[in-house]
């Protein structure tokens, strides 16, 4: 069956344990609470936000085993190998392990060396071999692993790509591209990754593929429908409600900070105990947990306390 994408699609970050190890357990709570939010189409894991490449890759086909028992949802897995093969044969083990979708990441090589015209396109044919639904993910233009707009509707017209994760974060490649990857796909799924500025692109998107969507689902669920209705006044309503934490988390100094900031707005909404990171990520601190604390509490985020509990 497909997977309906239009909606919101979490990427959870990944619990740990105080001596390192992944909290299986944790993550499994973590994922039955996000599933059980009305308008949760799926769960991204293994991803930037959920440290995906800081697990060794037995723990990324375990997290993957743990979130399909834990939620009828479809579990999207990151695929970050760096080679085609490599990233083929990633892609086939996280489908035998019960992955149903991949968000495929880029050669990580083109960040710095740009890539050769065709092998994305390469790339996402043989990830969709393994029968995984693929997510056209696209990287932001400051990068030289974005996709040019040709390179992007060959990769939409492959089989198996079903949806766009859109993070360009350039709004005028934005507002010439989306109208033109709707139009020569009416099917291929828009969803916006423009965490630290949700409202400009609200408007065009089918759903959301988020790590903002682990510490406030309720509101940014809300917000996509306003979106979605073309309701501008609802849709910034909600954008100035979560400003103080839009601002608290991706407003840092780097994107990697957002990702450890992602823990403290959990731990401060009450859903986890800690926030435990594996290296290359760094410790905020205690000023930092306490401005996050603050703007949970300015947005109008209410404690869960005891929703995990089950």
């Amino acid at each position: 069956m497909a997977i309906d994408w239009k909606g919101l699609n979490p990427a959870p970050v990944t619990l740990f344990k105080d001596n390192g190890d992944v909290d299986f357990d944790g993550n499994a709570r973590l994922a039955k609470w996000l599933a059980a939010i009305p308008g949760v189409k799926s769960l991204v894991i293994l991803g930037h936000a959920g440290e995906g490449t800081f697990l060794t890759f037995e723990e990324q086909i375990e997290l993957i085993r743990v979130y399909k028992d834990a939620t009828p949802l479809p579990v999207i897995a990151g695929i970050t190998g760096e080679g085609t093969k490599v990233a083929e044969i990633e892609a086939k083990k996280k489908f035998d392990a019960g992955a149903s979708g991949a968000l495929v990441y880029p050669n990580h090589g083109w960040l710095r060396f740009g890539y050769q015209k065709g092998a994305p396109q390469d790339r996402y044919k043989a990830i969709a071999q393994s029968g995984l639904e693929c997510i056209l993910f696209q990287y932001p233009a400051v990068t030289k692993a974005n996709y040019d707009l040709d390179t992007q509707l060959e990769i939409a017209a492959i089989p198996g790509v079903t949806a766009t994760k859109n993070g360009v974060r350039d709004m005028k490649r934005w507002y010439n591209e989306i109208p033109a990857l709707k139009k020569a796909f009416p099917n291929l799924a828009i969803m916006s990754c423009h965490d630290e500025w949700l409202l400009p692109t609200m408007f065009d998107v089918d759903g959301l593929l988020v790590g903002y969507g682990n510490m406030a689902p309720e509101l940014l669920i809300e917000f996509l429908k306003a979106g979605k209705a073309q309701d501008y006044t609802l849709a910034r309503k909600y954008h100035e409600q979560l400003l103080p934490v839009t601002r608290a988390v991706y407003h840092r100094g780097s994107h990697m900070e957002g990702t450890v900031a992602l823990k403290h707005a959990l731990r401060a909404r009450g859903l986890i105990d800690n926030v435990n990171i594996r290296e290359p990520l760094k410790p905020l601190g205690d000023a930092a947990d306490a401005e996050i604390r603050a703007a949970v509490k300015a947005s109008g985020l209410t404690v869960v306390a005891d929703a995990l509990a089950a």
